[in-house]
């Protein structure tokens, strides 16, 4: 890769961004974390970056407001160093969740994330899987949303699952339903999911479309929980699913997430590396998928100019 682009990582993604230098045969720049006594989060790159098309990994992971605030810091001092242009690797971006606001006197983090990231000098966003895809509209500068659907839906043809039907487990999660069923030629079908009015209670009434009889995938962008997966697996169980799958992109997998799943009737729970797995995680039946070669097909056509949008199909 030309002398003119440095790669540098933040804590939460060292595996992933070795993974994606590997990919363009470079090394990892070198730069320094550490947080003083007083909690204070300190960032040092250790390389000239003047003129240079820098691009920082760093994913949203739990502590998130810590990882954060070091990617934040992590840009200031690029800037500061007279970086050329700043890239922003984000795989899983933070608080993509309250992207909205849909309750009285709440904030639409989302929007604030992305005027964080600008302010602190960001020239370009590149991250995976977007919860909705108007937080592209938050920023004033380009966002690069790469899509895990490809690298998945590439596993589960390899599997040759005979009359799979891709399930959504909610409505809001139909659109990408009908992608990966469109991508591998099958049927789909929605849960009817309701929430209660604090966001944790879930109801499920019917499963819209035919799941008796089938193998079943659930698809979604993240894992949190696991509540929501667990009761859309129940409800494929209800109306007569044959094997039921998980699919997602992004294993955030709170506290006891992991132990459930592994504890459910799943066959296997496919994700990907956006996320790191938490070490202490039951990793049973979890299989996990790299996205270090799509993120670094997407650098270099960044680097030099090339079309992202190629990389979707």
């Amino acid at each position: 890769m030309p002398d003119a682009m440095k790669i540098f990582s933040g804590t939460a993604s060292q595996a992933l961004a070795k993974e994606i230098c590997k990919h363009l045969n470079c090394e990892l720049g070198k730069s320094e974390t550490k947080t003083f006594a007083n909690d204070n989060t300190f960032v040092q790159i250790f390389e000239n970056v003047r003129e240079v098309d820098c691009f920082a990994v760093q994913t949203s992971i739990t502590p998130v407001n810590d990882n954060l605030m070091e990617a934040l810091i992590m840009i200031d001092a690029m800037r500061r160093a007279s970086a050329r242009r700043i890239n922003l690797v984000m795989p899983y971006y933070a608080y993509a969740r309250s992207d909205k606001k849909d309750m009285p006197r709440i904030a639409i983090t989302a929007s604030l994330v992305a005027r964080l990231l600008e302010a602190a000098g960001v020239d370009r966003l590149i991250c995976m899987d977007l919860h909705a895809e108007q937080i592209q509209g938050f920023f004033n500068i380009p966002v690069d949303q790469l899509l895990a659907a490809p690298i998945i839906c590439d596993y589960l043809r390899s599997k040759k699952i005979p009359d799979l039907t891709i399930v959504s487990p909610d409505a809001g999660g139909a659109r990408r339903a009908r992608e990966y069923a469109d991508r591998l030629g099958c049927d789909i079908a929605i849960v009817d999911k309701v929430r209660d009015k604090t966001g944790k209670g879930i109801t499920v009434h019917n499963i819209i479309g035919d799941v008796k009889g089938r193998p079943c995938v659930l698809v979604d962008d993240e894992i949190n929980s696991g509540g929501s997966i667990i009761k859309a697996l129940g409800a494929c169980r209800k109306f007569g699913a044959k094997k039921v799958y998980a699919a997602a992109t992004h294993p955030v997998f709170s506290k006891g997430a992991a132990k459930r799943l592994a504890e459910s009737d799943l066959e296997e729970v496919i994700v990907t590396n956006t996320v790191p797995i938490k070490e202490h995680c039951d990793k049973k039946k979890i299989v996990v998928l790299s996205v270090a070669k799509l993120f670094a097909k997407a650098i270099e056509n960044i680097h030099t100019g090339s079309s992202v949008s190629v990389l979707f199909r």
